[in-house]
C-alpha cells in the first residue's frame, strides 16, 4: 500500500505543478459518456500517458484524458475514460483517479456510467440517480493496509450516495425537461453480460440497474469523505422473459445520444453547487 501511496503522490505532484488552482468537483465518465462534459470550460488537457503512473483505459470510448477547467465558476477535474476491473486491473489500479482526485480536493465527486436496465419501468436513454449500490464484483479497494490519511478503516456505507447532490440532479434534470429515474444500482465484474437467470436474481435482490463500474470508486470515495453523486445512463433494458442480444456497439450508440442530456444536468448540479 505505501507503494500505491507514492505512486499517487507523484502523479499528484506532476498534476500540481500544472493545475494552478484546486479544483473542488471530480467527474468520471462512463462507456460512451466522455462528451457528458460538454459545457467545460477547459483550461488543461492531459492524456494519461502524460501523467505518472496513472493506468492505460483500454475501453473503446474512453478517450484516455484527464481535463481540468471550470464549470458554472467551480473549479473542475473530469477523467474522460475509466478503469474497470474485468481489463484486469486490481481495485486499487481502477480507483486510482478516486485517490488522485482527493489528494488534489476534491470534496463532491459525480459518477456516470452506462448501466443495462433492469426495472421494467426505465426505458433506453433514461438517467437514473443511483440511490445505492450492491457490490457483486467480489472485491474492495480497502482490502490490505489501510492508509490513516487517506481515511478511517472501516467506513460507514449506509449513505454512499448524497440525497441533497441527488435531489440537485433531479432539479436540474426537471429544468431542462427531464425526468430522472432513481433506483438501487447493482455492479458487477463482467466483462460479459447477465444471463436471463442473473437478471432475474438481480431484480430480485433490489437491483434497478446493472454495471461493471462505478462500485469500487464510490468506496474509495466515501473512504475520502466525498459527496457523490451518481447517474447512470440506462442504455438498453433487461428483461429475462423477453431477452435480446445486446451489442457494445449499441450501448455505446445510446450513452453517446445521451451525453449532451447528462452534460445539462452535471451543469445545473454545479450552478446549484456554486451558489452554496
Amino acid at each position: 500500500m505505501r507503494t500505491h501511496k507514492r505512486k499517487v503522490e507523484q502523479a499528484v505532484d506532476f498534476l500540481k505543478s500544472h493545475i494552478k488552482t484546486p479544483p473542488v468537483i471530480g467527474i468520471m465518465t462512463g462507456t460512451g459518456l466522455g462528451e457528458s462534459i460538454e459545457a467545460l470550460e477547459v483550461a488543461s488537457v492531459f492524456d494519461y500517458s502524460e501523467i505518472p503512473n496513472i493506468p492505460v483505459s483500454t475501453v473503446q470510448s474512453h478517450h484516455g484524458r484527464l481535463i481540468s477547467g471550470t464549470l458554472e465558476g467551480l473549479e473542475v477535474i473530469a477523467m474522460q475514460g475509466r478503469f474497470h476491473l474485468y481489463e484486469g486491473y486490481s481495485p486499487l489500479e481502477v480507483t486510482f483517479p478516486v485517490r488522485l482526485m482527493q489528494q488534489l480536493g476534491v470534496w463532491t465527486l459525480i459518477l456516470t456510467n452506462a448501466a443495462g436496465g433492469l426495472n421494467l419501468a426505465f426505458e433506453a436513454g433514461d438517467i437514473m440517480v443511483i440511490q445505492d449500490h450492491i457490490n457483486l464484483t467480489g472485491e474492495n479497494p480497502l482490502v490490505g493496509s489501510n492508509v490513516e490519511q487517506w481515511g478511517t478503516r472501516f467506513p460507514d456505507m449506509t449513505n454512499v450516495y448524497d440525497k441533497e447532490l441527488a435531489a440537485i440532479a433531479k432539479k436540474a434534470g426537471r429544468a431542462c425537461g427531464e425526468q430522472l429515474r432513481t433506483g438501487v444500482y447493482a455492479g458487477l465484474k463482467g466483462p460479459s453480460l447477465e444471463t436471463s437467470a442473473e437478471t432475474r436474481y438481480l431484480r430480485l435482490i433490489g437491483a434497478d440497474a446493472v454495471g461493471f463500474s462505478t462500485v469500487q470508486e464510490a468506496i474509495a470515495a466515501v473512504h475520502a469523505k466525498m459527496r457523490i453523486l451518481g447517474l447512470s445512463t440506462i442504455t438498453n433494458i433487461n428483461d429475462p422473459d423477453n431477452p435480446t442480444a445486446d451489442t457494445v456497439e449499441a450501448i455505446i450508440e445510446v450513452a453517446q445520444q445521451a451525453a449532451l442530456k447528462l452534460s445539462k444536468i452535471i451543469q445545473g448540479v454545479a450552478k446549484e453547487l456554486g451558489k452554496i
